[in-house]
């Protein structure tokens, strides 16, 4: 998309935003025309949400959502396995890795998904997911494509780094690769940060985008190719996860659900995960810093905690089902956060504090466009390893303490 400099202007008018062109008479001719295509291309209506931030997200009548446990599903698991394989031998399931991060919590500049939590060797966190998808692909005898969305941050680095280790055994023509769309970032003025001359500060808009990011990259044009039916959606940071688990999709099969959510018991009443539940009677996510102590103390006919699972962001979606979605805009999340940008001496800081806004759609939203959902119980030792910070809670740490228990060398 091109526009002129008046265009340009003008747009950026709309938005109070004009010394975005502050340094435009000073760029060469490459710099003004990067400069002008990420104006074109950016939605700067996203700023509105900030009139709305304190007010967040508005919830409505929140009610418990039963998720299927661990003993049910042990009863007909052989059932369910033939159900899910059928469906992944058919072509019908593709995995979506959400990749679009950078590892800078763990102290790294790189993505995320390249960081090495090895001990004795190397051992990355994309190998490991990837290992955990092959398991899955030696069983059914079928390779599963596998939709792995960057964005404008980590994708060359991405790509590079996967395609030297050779996928970590996967079948490269099975790997496709899209990138997610970027949101402008502002301080807390509401002004867009710069951080060159020629560009505006960006970060991925979330990991709700994912779905119009494989639409309008043309790789879920790919998927249909394919035969797929259900997307396997999953983060990044989790290295113990199962992808494409064959009694997940049978169970959601099975159910008639639009979606399935793994879910893992809570390990405590306050713990920091968002918990499933019907928000108006549809399927929903409350936020752990949303939920209210009379949530946190319901129970349920059985005397237990009635908002007792936690999400692990593991999620099988029916494709048909979000097609309806493509025609709705999802709520938009103002997220404080620590923004790089340029100072007025031209140089790039890097806060230590969060300085600003970012603006995010989040999957969890998309659950709750969704007529049903299965929330399915995964035992926590065994597939809830997140990696968020370098020690301590859901870190580096504690991963490799369960990659441990569960056998995998590092």
């Amino acid at each position: 998309m091109e526009i002129s400099y008046t265009q340009a202007l003008e747009k950026l008018k709309q938005y109070g935003q004009e010394h975005i062109l502050r340094y435009y008479d000073e760029l060469e001719e490459a710099g003004k025309e990067e400069l002008l295509r990420q104006i074109a291309e950016t939605d700067f209506s996203v700023l509105d949400s900030l009139k709305q931030k304190d007010k967040g997200v508005p919830k409505g009548k929140i009610t418990p959502l039963g998720a299927m446990e661990l003993t049910e599903i042990e009863a007909d698991r052989e059932h369910y396995y033939q159900i899910g394989m059928q469906a992944i031998r058919a072509g019908k399931v593709g995995a979506v890795l959400l990749a679009g991060g950078m590892g800078t919590r763990l102290g790294s500049d790189e993505p995320k998904g390249v960081y090495n939590i090895g001990i004795t060797k190397e051992v990355y966190i994309f190998e490991r997911l990837i290992v955990n998808l092959l398991e899955v692909v030696r069983q059914a005898d079928t390779w599963i494509p596998l939709f792995v969305m960057t964005s404008d941050k980590n994708h060359d680095a991405t790509v590079r780094f996967l395609a030297a280790h050779d996928f970590f055994g996967y079948k490269a023509e099975y790997v496709h690769f899209f990138q997610q769309e970027m949101a402008p970032a502002a301080g807390y003025d509401g002004r867009i940060y710069m951080e060159s001359k020629s560009r505006m500060s960006t970060s991925p808009n979330g990991n709700g985008g994912w779905y119009i990011s494989m639409k309008n990259t043309g790789v879920l044009r790919k998927a249909k190719q394919y035969g797929v039916e259900w997307l396997n959606v999953f983060a990044v940071d989790n290295v113990l996860q199962r992808i494409a688990d064959p009694v997940f999709v049978g169970a959601v099969i099975e159910n008639q659900c639009s979606v399935g959510s793994k879910v893992v018991r809570k390990n405590a009443p306050d713990e920091k995960v968002g918990v499933m539940c019907l928000e108006d009677g549809r399927p929903s996510i409350v936020e752990y810093y949303e939920l209210t102590k009379e949530l946190m103390n319901a129970k349920n006919e059985k005397g237990e905690p009635a908002y007792n699972f936690g999400v692990i962001l593991n999620y099988l979606f029916k494709e048909s089902a979000l097609q309806e979605m493509l025609e709705k805009k999802l709520p938009l999340h103002v997220v404080e956060k620590k923004i790089p940008y340029m100072d007025r001496e031209g140089n790039l800081v890097k806060p230590e504090e969060p300085n600003g806004y970012k603006f995010e759609s989040l999957v969890l939203d998309m659950i709750h466009e969704m007529d049903s959902c299965l929330p399915f119980e995964v035992v926590r030792g065994k597939e809830f390893a997140p990696i968020k910070n370098k020690t301590g809670v859901d870190s580096v740490e504690s991963a490799r303490a369960l990659l441990t228990e569960n056998g995998v060398e590092l």
